[in-house]
């Protein structure tokens, strides 16, 4: 069982930064890939990011790759996303989610993700 907890979301100007972290509880964080997931109101989930268990792998949306990173500490039990360059459309509440992996590398579907925070709101305003 895995807990996670979105945090660094907020209000942010066109062109601005944010920095979302996701805390894992428990001592197998390192067992699981990590991803990134949004959602806008009146859209479906979408995927953003994700990391393999060692961080040595990085998939991303063709919509953020160049302005997004994601990065994780595995020491400290977290995944980071940094974006930057936000835009408008970026606008939707994020959510962080853990794969157990299964022998497989990192997913972009979320069906793949066993576990989920509760998200973060992330607001670009134009």
């Amino acid at each position: 069982q895995v807990q996670l907890v979105e945090s660094g979301g907020g209000l942010v100007q066109a062109g601005g930064s944010l920095r979302l972290s996701c805390a894992a509880s428990g001592r197998t964080f390192s067992s699981y890939h990590m991803g990134w997931f949004r959602q806008a109101p009146g859209q479906e989930r979408e995927f953003v990011a994700t990391t393999s268990w060692s961080g040595y792998s990085t998939y991303y949306a063709d919509s953020v790759k160049g302005r997004f990173t994601i990065s994780r500490d595995n020491a400290k039990n977290t995944v980071y996303l940094q974006m930057n360059s936000l835009k408008p459309e970026d606008t939707a509440v994020y959510y962080c989610a853990a794969d157990r992996m299964d022998g497989r590398g990192p997913q972009r579907e979320r069906a793949a993700y066993d576990y989920w925070g509760q998200g973060t709101q992330v607001t670009v305003s134009s």
